[in-house]
């Protein structure tokens, strides 16, 4: 099979000074912005496929150079490769600047190779025990204490300085800083994590959200982030979707994670989960942002053709514009814990052929996707 012909080169042509978007940081670096527009302009008729932790392990191994479990398959790795923040709190100093070092080298890897890189942030509880999840009796309702005024407002604003600190650092080898889509805060309408519907008022929810962008880009200079909005499905119309809006100024990409619609403990709502990408697809064209599947999958992908006849056929579905979907993690040790194919999976025939569909973009397909002469 030869992966590298799977396409014909696509020319972008870009009209200067034609274009209409809502980016919010008018001082991002120059490669930034590109990488905006152009995933603007690949929503309109393609779609990135990206893969949780992709590059750091997958089902069976872990740490091998230029190894993932979907370049396994197709030849290709993911064009969006996800990573994330949770080490950059609630550990000691050198715990910290090594988790940092670790990431720093997928994340310059991954911007040199042309692909793309998207940030969750599974932040431990700053006031309390319990890490991340909220945990009855140890969890702290934390979100009113990290807030400006609060009690834990300057240890907050010391764990932005950190990704502050990680953002100027990802320097690859042309001397530019590496974009990443930061997306924190996610699920927040559940009451899984900390910071979620039931344990943080509204006004408070929005005040973190205002203060985290601006002290970022505003204060701490960091300018190679775009920020991405994305709560859990528990949501049936625009206006509870926007329940906890922070504001356009605030916001370049609005998002969705949904499992639960696409086959989670064997159950399928999937005019339940175009619904609500429909939703937020359509507002982002209508507010000029950005708009993603940000977490989606079938854990051990037991269907066969999931990939074919669940998810591709949903998203060819109502002219949606989306940016990228992206799959959660391949699990080095578990034998079902994984959302990806990997070689000998049962879905692995199936999703070679969505690889292969025109409408689908993985990173070797991309072309200059942080310049002007982008192309696919």
């Amino acid at each position: 099979m030869n992966f590298i012909t799977k396409k014909n080169a696509l020319l972008v042509c870009f009209a200067t000074g034609h274009f209409l978007f809502s980016q919010i940081d008018k001082k991002a670096t120059k490669e930034t912005k590109n990488l905006y527009q152009n995933l603007k302009t690949i929503s309109k008729k393609n779609i990135l496929f990206g893969h949780q932790h992709a590059l750091e392990y997958g089902h069976g191994w872990s740490n091998e150079p230029n190894r993932s479990d979907v370049k396994s398959v197709t030849g290709s790795h993911p064009a969006v490769v996800g990573i994330d923040f949770s080490d950059f709190s609630g550990r000691s100093k050198d715990q910290i600047e090594k988790a940092k070092e670790v990431l720093r080298k997928y994340v310059i890897d991954t911007y040199e190779r042309g692909g793309i890189t998207t940030v969750s942030w599974h932040f431990n509880n700053p006031a309390s025990e319990g890490g991340f999840y909220w945990k009855d009796g140890i969890s702290t309702a934390s979100m009113s204490l990290i807030k400006p005024g609060g009690l834990y407002h300057e240890q907050y604003k010391e764990i932005l300085k950190t990704i502050a600190d990680f953002a100027h650092s990802v320097k690859a080898k042309d001397g530019k800083l590496s974009p990443m889509i930061f997306r924190p805060f996610h699920e927040f309408d559940g009451d899984w994590f900390w910071w979620g519907k039931s344990h943080t008022s509204r006004e408070d929810f929005i005040a973190v959200w205002q203060f985290t962008v601006s002290y970022l880009k505003d204060t701490l200079g960091v300018h190679n982030f775009l920020y991405a909005f994305s709560p859990d499905n528990r949501f049936n119309s625009k206006e509870e979707y926007l329940e906890r809006y922070p504001g356009d100024n605030f916001v370049d990409m609005l998002g969705m994670d949904d499992y639960g619609d696409f086959g989670r403990d064997g159950k399928y709502d999937l005019e339940a989960g175009l619904k609500k990408l429909k939703i937020f697809s359509d507002l982002a064209i209508k507010k000029k942002k950005l708009a993603a599947f940000t977490e989606t999958g079938l854990e051990s992908i037991p269907n066969e053709k999931w990939w074919t006849e669940v998810l591709l056929k949903t998203l060819k579905s109502e002219n949606l514009q989306l940016v990228y979907v992206l799959v959660w993690r391949n699990d080095t040790l578990s034998s079902t814990h994984y959302y990806a194919p990997f070689p000998g999976q049962v879905s692995e025939e199936d999703f070679i052929k969505f690889y292969k569909d025109p409408f689908t973009l993985f990173q070797i397909d991309l072309n200059n996707i942080y310049s002007k002469k982008f192309k696919m």
